[in-house]
């Protein structure tokens, strides 16, 4: 059995060990969040995330001071009774012919005693030089990753697991559906959001984000 890091995924990785669907940029109905309402002391956070963001260059700040100051904030912000904002989350999965395994930048799912149980949104803070690789196929590993710790823990053969990576404070959503868990090749089938600038739409962001968390709590609800 062949390991592979998250960081280190390449698009080559990702051919040789899932078969993958993309459906491409959409609005898809995941993304349509404008009549979900936000209460007064959401919005009145995001004024203050956004008001320390609109004349901060943030092209210029580093990895770690756009997580401070532009992400983290935001996932903190859906959180919802136990499913929290976790970060730099270490998760490892097997797959029958291979490991996948490193540390996600940031996630929103369910976890106890400092250890996350079920991964439902999955992070990745995309590096911003121009010698890095395409991020997504990082952000597959995770997703197939975070997608198999869920599969061990409720057996459903269809797992629905989101993703975002980020770039500055650009957000990128990602709806995955992985399937074929024990098979020769798990399929994974993606489709993506545009890209949402936080400066400017903030708002949308935390509403995607409300919409994510608030399917997977239903769902923890009808399981009990």
């Amino acid at each position: 059995m062949k390991s592979l890091k998250f960081s280190e995924l390449a698009a080559s990785d990702i051919r040789s060990i899932v078969t993958v669907h993309e459906m491409g940029v959409a609005s898809y109905s995941w993304t349509q969040v404008d009549q979900l309402p936000l209460t007064s002391d959401e919005e009145l956070q995001l004024r203050n995330i956004t008001s320390r963001l609109l004349y901060y260059q943030t092209n210029l700040m580093n990895e770690a001071t756009i997580w401070a100051r532009a992400i983290y904030p935001l996932l903190v912000l859906a959180e919802q009774d136990d499913i929290q904002a976790w970060a730099q989350v270490p998760l490892r999965a097997r797959y029958p012919h291979v490991e996948l395994y490193g540390v996600v930048d940031g996630v929103l799912g369910h976890g106890i005693t400092g250890v996350i149980e079920s991964p439902y949104l999955i992070v990745m803070e995309a590096k911003k030089s121009l010698d890095i690789q395409d991020p997504r196929f990082q952000l597959y590993g995770q997703l197939l990753a975070a997608a198999h710790l869920n599969w061990e823990n409720n057996q459903a053969p269809r797992q629905e697991i989101y993703g975002c990576y980020t770039i500055s404070d650009s957000w990128t959503f990602v709806r995955a559906t992985v399937e074929e868990f024990t098979g020769e090749r798990p399929t994974m089938t993606l489709e993506f959001s545009r890209e949402y600038v936080e400066k400017i739409e903030a708002a949308t962001i935390l509403k995607i984000l409300k919409q994510i968390v608030a399917t997977h709590f239903q769902t923890i609800q009808e399981a009990i």
